[in-house]
């Protein structure tokens, strides 16, 4: 157990994680030195964005002093909405490289990852990464890492993934300073599991870490949360492919096959241990996931409702931090309430049921969580504008406030500041970090950032500034829900809450880019936006029309008007049963208003 060491490696988004592992994992002669880049970012996803959506586990041999080692490395996503992937290998793990990019220095996503390694007490090993580009500023970026950290200069390792340069000094500081795991090898048996995939051919996949005891090939096992018993039919570790062993000791990172079928009976967090003289309570500290995003996900065909539930199932197991319960809509019929940590999730995640399980899907307009005060006093939480109870009951409605910190280079403060009261933000403080970087804290509605903030940072700092928030706290807010009519009919699915300021200007955006979308009938559409009964934004869109005329040349103008006159009555009888169709183009463009 003395030799085992498990890291991972945390970053910011595009820090050079994936290429770091590459040369780690060719360096132990894991895998071949002329193997394809980001080998461990296995999904056609990953490869075609460049992104790391999944932590991926793999176990290394180093020897060193003709002393063997085993490493169990996860490299883990950058992403601030795939931060639970990141907190989940944290708990698996005794050490973490931070690696740092030498162009870029210190983002967002590095301080929160780092405080979130630092309480769980993991031993940090600073890596200053890319030192071969021409643009790289070592020196600056070894300020800003003593600055943050407090450790010693001759602590701070500089390596280059792309060529390998200090690759063995990282392989070194990982055996002599990451702490050899904790545990009991004689104690019950005690596995955390981090991670788990679905295999058509052998069932559900669980990953874990053993804490204490041993588990063998053949084993009665139980895992604690759900209370189910299996048989441990295969056990191992986690190398490019799974490779089976006899047993896996404490301290160690492997899979078990035990043919569980369905999803809801393994659960990320959960403990696994013996049935015969097991522990008696499961491993603690492991953090439920807080959704941030909702948004309805239904199917194309109605009947592809179950599927879609088995899918969406399947789905979770890979990914823990997707939640989801039924929900129905007027126009839409049956489908799942998801919550999402952000809008690049819910973007993967749709692509992902559409490539990994062939599911047509149509998502709603993502919203928050509100929570509604009515007359009485008693408050009710509210995920969907359509589930708002009677405005004349509402007392008043309170908004979740985000804390959200932006690093950015000095010259874009002023663009950041006028965003950020744009999105009534509230200015708290600025750290100048060093030099001409500077670290703004805001408090802001999370109902304003959840559609497009993001994208607007990234665009008017030149990809510079980098964001991270989590959740304050609710406030009393001025809001009210917008109704979107087609022809008197409201569209539950494009409704949304927002605030009393921004409505008619919203509502009027809304009704023109509609317009846009919506292709012409045979009658007219009037497209209205509307606050309870008052409608505050119109457009129509006008009817596509037959030259009914046209046959008439000369004689006497009744002819014509006759011909007109039935034309009228007909587009009349048409609008009473024609229903109007709302393209996914539609839902999707409401996000992109600007």
């Amino acid at each position: 157990m003395n030799n085992i060491r498990n890291f991972c490696i945390i970053a910011h988004i595009d820090h050079g994680k994936s290429t770091l592992a590459d040369r780690l994992l060719e360096y132990t002669k894991t895998i071949e030195s002329n193997s394809q880049a980001q080998i461990l970012d296995d999904m056609d996803l990953e490869r075609e964005r460049g992104i790391t959506i999944k932590s991926h586990a793999i176990q290394m041999e180093y020897t060193r002093n003709t002393e063997k080692y085993t490493l169990n490395l996860i490299d883990t996503p950058g992403h601030v909405d795939f931060s639970y992937e990141v907190s989940r290998s944290i708990a698996a793990c005794e050490g973490a490289l931070l690696i740092v990019d030498a162009a870029q220095g210190i983002q967002a996503q590095t301080i929160s990852n780092l405080y979130m390694a630092i309480e769980h007490d993991l031993e940090i090993i600073p890596i200053i990464n890319k030192i071969d580009l021409p643009s790289a500023m070592p020196d600056e970026v070894e300020d800003q890492i003593v600055e943050l950290l407090g450790c010693k200069r001759e602590d701070i390792l500089r390596a280059s993934g792309k060529t390998g340069e200090g690759v063995y000094e990282i392989l070194d500081a990982i055996v002599e300073k990451v702490p050899s795991p904790k545990g009991d090898p004689e104690a019950p048996l005690q596995c955390l599991i981090f991670d788990s995939v679905f295999n058509s051919f052998r069932g559900i996949i669980a990953y874990f870490k053993v804490v204490n005891g041993v588990i063998r090939k053949g084993d009665h096992v139980k895992f604690i949360a759900t209370g189910k018993e299996y048989d441990a039919d295969e056990v191992g570790i986690l190398k490019l492919q799974m490779s089976p062993r006899s047993e896996i000791r404490t301290g160690d990172v492997g899979y078990i096959i035990s043919g569980i079928k369905t999803s809801k009976e393994v659960r990320v967090g959960d403990t696994i241990t013996h049935i015969k003289g097991g522990a008696a309570e499961a491993i603690a500290g492991f953090e439920e996931v807080k959704p941030m995003v909702f948004a309805g996900v239904y199917p194309i065909e109605s009947e592809d409702f179950e599927n879609l539930r088995t899918s969406l199932e399947k789905l979770q197991l890979n990914d823990a931090s997707l939640t989801f319960q039924p929900e129905s809509s007027a126009a839409l019929g049956f489908g799942f309430r998801c919550g999402f940590l952000g809008l690049l999730h819910m973007e993967i995640v749709q692509e992902r049921l559409d490539r990994e399980f062939g599911m047509d899907v149509i998502t709603t307009v993502p919203n928050v969580s509100y929570k509604v005060y009515d007359k009485k006093g008693s408050c009710m939480e509210v995920h969907n504008p359509s589930g708002l109870p009677d405005p004349t009951l509402i007392e008043h409605i309170d908004e979740p406030y985000i804390r959200a910190s932006v690093i950015t280079n000095t010259a874009y403060i002023g663009p950041i500041m006028t965003l950020c009261l744009g999105k009534r933000g509230i200015l708290l403080k600025q750290d100048y970090i060093s030099g001409d970087r500077v670290e703004i804290f805001y408090d802001l509605p999370l109902g304003e950032i959840v559609i497009d903030f993001y994208d607007k940072l990234k665009s008017i700092s030149k990809g510079y500034a980098s964001f991270d928030y989590h959740i304050q706290d609710f406030r009393p807010s001025k809001l009210v829900k917008l109704d979107i009519l087609l022809n008197g009919e409201p569209v539950d699915a494009l409704s949304t809450l927002t605030h009393v300021d921004n409505s008619v200007t919203f509502g009027r955006r809304m009704c023109e880019k509609l317009k846009e979308l919506i292709p012409r009938q045979q009658f007219d559409i009037a497209i209205q936006a509307a606050i309870g009964s008052k409608i505050i934004a119109r457009e129509t869109i006008k009817a596509v029309r037959k030259d009914v005329t046209a046959k008439c040349y000369g004689g006497d103008i009744s002819r014509k008007r006759k011909l007109l006159e039935k034309q009228k009555e007909g587009k009349k009888r048409m609008k009473q049963i024609g229903t109007v169709e709302v393209p996914q183009k539609a839902f999707l463009a409401v996000l992109k208003l600007d």
